[in-house]
């Protein structure tokens, strides 16, 4: 019972891999950066902007849906893809994340998580079966089961903790998934995908136990948590690659709220296929651009009468078609056009370098890029 199949391309020589998911909305090449949509909507980007972008997955928060505007309403109005307008494919987090940054609001026992809403203090109860049913009303391709991430730095006992919970409720999600997803097909919808998640910290052997046991559920995909919390990125390195390398070879792999582009660049050579992250958005709306030279904070006096383009190697609309100088000329009016130029810069620039990156893999040379990324101006700034 699956609308979702995995093909590997290509792999080269360093671990970096090129594969092909086919979902109920279309065909999905990797390595490949996932816009976040935490609300049914990126920031100031149209769906027609993403298409045009490149974008081939959209990631929407399964927490924020399902305070507002509720799951319910989102299923009666034909579910994620029809609301939000956006017919492509579409993963949804468990809003686990959200849920546990909440530590003054909310309660972990084996049962699930009761929590307080952040949007009108009402609480709530949620267990990775009530999660799974969300899910399903919300209606993505691809849905995350419900973990526990534990903090950095946290105690080994702690994280260990997480890992025996999460991987609880992994069963408990994959068996409620599976009944739901019969219902799904009853109605006439298509079959949703649910990857388990590993975590563990920054212990390897938690890390191990963790995909071990996963493994074992045979999910057909697997996340990648826990990461991206504070910890500093050569920290992270120093068992990522024993993550993945763990996992199976013929299911994706996807490194969950990572979306720095030189930990990208050394995470596709470590073997993870999918990446999402807030930062392309959420630094545009501060004003900053990525770009070949490094990270352009244009709020800078020096942009003032600078009249070429945000990155001249780039071929997005926002640098064939505006000149730093006007972008800050907006970005110190408060002129809304400003984030939505910068966000859909910051957004080709991610998605782009995925598809270089696709590139290189599928050539044998992944090695060499990323060498060449290493000694550029930008990797300084990342």
């Amino acid at each position: 019972m699956t609308d979702f199949t995995f093909t590997l391309d290509a792999l080269d020589s360093v671990g970096a891999r090129a594969t092909t998911l086919q979902t109920p909305h279309g065909m999905v090449q990797t390595p490949l950066f996932m816009p976040v949509g935490t609300k049914a909507t990126v920031k100031g980007v149209q769906s027609d902007a993403l298409d045009s972008l490149g974008a081939q997955v959209v990631l929407a928060n399964t927490y924020h849906l399902a305070m507002r505007p509720g799951s319910e309403l989102i299923a009666e109005a034909g579910g994620l893809h029809a609301f939000m307008n956006w017919d492509k494919t579409i993963l949804t987090d468990s809003g686990g994340f959200q849920i546990f940054s909440l530590a003054d609001t909310r309660k972990i026992t084996d049962d699930g998580v009761t929590f307080q809403s952040i949007y009108d203090g009402a609480k709530h109860f949620w267990t990775p079966e009530e999660n799974m049913h969300i899910q399903s009303l919300l209606g993505a391709d691809i849905i995350m089961q419900l973990d526990e991430c534990p903090p950095y730095p946290a105690e080994k006992t702690t994280v260990a903790t997480a890992v025996r919970r999460s991987l609880n409720w992994a069963q408990r999600c994959k068996d409620a998934h599976e009944q739901l997803q019969v219902q799904r097909q009853a109605d006439g919808h298509s079959v949703q995908t649910l990857f388990g998640i590993v975590q563990g910290g920054m212990f390897a052997d938690l890390r191990l136990q963790s995909a071990a046991a996963l493994t074992n559920m045979d999910f057909p995909g697997y996340g990648i948590g826990g990461y991206s919390v504070g910890e500093p990125h050569d920290v992270m390195f120093e068992t990522l690659a024993t993550t993945t390398a763990a996992l199976p070879a013929d299911k994706p792999r996807y490194l969950m709220g990572v979306g720095n582009p030189t930990t990208l660049v050394h995470a596709i050579a470590a073997g993870v296929d999918m990446f999402d992250c807030v930062l392309p958005t959420r630094t545009a709306r501060m004003g900053t651009a990525f770009s070949s030279e490094g990270r352009l904070n244009l709020r800078n006096a020096k942009f003032t009468k600078d009249f070429g383009p945000v990155d001249a190697l780039c071929r997005c609309d926002t640098c064939t078609s505006y000149s730093r100088a006007y972008i800050r000329h907006l970005i110190m009016n408060k002129e809304m056009l400003a984030s939505i130029l910068l966000s859909q810069h910051n957004l080709y620039y991610l998605l782009d370098l995925t598809r270089q990156a696709r590139q290189a893999v599928i050539e044998g040379r992944y090695q060499q890029f990323m060498k060449d990324w290493d000694s550029s101006p930008a990797a300084a700034d990342y």
